[in-house]
């Protein structure tokens, strides 16, 4: 599944083909992916300028005067931008059509159907307060993330402290993988429960999560299974991966085997030694 980095990675390639763009038109192939598309979605966009774009955790935002177009990629999903006349295939399901005349067309991939299209109208109150979007955590990578408010909002919690970077209320966008990866960097077992991690351990966990997205979002994101980024070409990240999918192979540091154990129906990779 995509995730915070790879959605980023997305965002950043199809802006410069979006903002300050005209809608031409849409276009939607199927009912709908995993909730059903608008059914005036094409009324409500044609002949209106993208303002700019933005990404709330795994939602890329597409934002005009008077509302935002949420897309997710759901477990397969990728946008590409193509120029007019290419002929879509089996599993593309979305073309949001751009210029006067037509310059670029953004078109969703989704062989699966799990991702989605929605809009949001100004009118319905602030993005923030969508559905999807209301129940999010902070933003990793702004400073309102901080080791302090970590620290804070998990004293209570007696859950692993990578299920709880994986649900998302406290901090949104820390998947499974960049979870696994970040507990590593930081040196804190993953089964350690979230409410006896000091404050100190926190503020190098707060440190490892930024270092570990900013790092692959340089690199493209992670190329696992279907994802693949605007310009067609897969991302590298997982070359650099220190535990993830390294199950029995030895730590890069320490040279002990990686271990790997199920938590919530999740894989987890990790070093027993280099993480206490």
């Amino acid at each position: 599944m995509p995730e915070l980095p790879e959605v980023e990675v997305t965002r950043r390639g199809v802006a410069p083909h979006l903002e300050g763009q005209t809608v031409a038109g849409v276009v939607t192939r199927h009912s709908g992916l995993r909730w059903p598309f608008p059914s005036d979605l094409n009324e409500r966009l044609a002949g209106h300028v993208i303002r700019s774009t933005g990404r709330r955790g795994k939602y890329l935002l597409i934002n005009f005067d008077h509302g935002t177009l949420i897309v997710h990629l759901g477990m397969s999903g990728h946008l590409r931008v193509l120029p007019p006349g290419i002929a879509p295939q089996k599993h593309d399901h979305f073309d949001l059509v751009v210029g006067k005349p037509v310059r670029n067309i953004m078109r969703m991939t989704d062989p699966r159907r799990f991702g989605a299209v929605l809009w949001h109208d100004n009118a319905d109150g602030d993005i923030e307060e969508h559905m999807l979007l209301r129940g999010l955590g902070l933003e990793p990578l702004e400073d309102k993330f901080s080791a302090r408010e970590l620290h804070r909002q998990t004293r209570n919690r007696s859950a692993p402290i990578k299920q709880v970077l994986l649900a998302g209320d406290i901090v949104v966008g820390v998947g499974n993988i960049y979870a696994s990866e970040s507990l590593f960097k930081a040196g804190i077992n993953p089964k350690t429960a979230a409410g006896r991690i000091s404050l100190p351990r926190y503020e190098k966990l707060v440190v490892a999560i930024r270092e570990t997205l900013a790092a692959a979002i340089e690199q493209g994101g992670s190329s696992l299974r279907d994802f693949i980024a605007v310009n067609g070409q897969s991302g590298y990240f997982q070359q650099s991966y220190f535990v993830y999918n390294r199950t029995g192979l030895a730590c890069r540091i320490c040279t002990t085997p990686i271990r790997q154990i199920k938590q919530g129906q999740r894989s987890t990779f990790y070093c027993v030694v280099c993480q206490r």
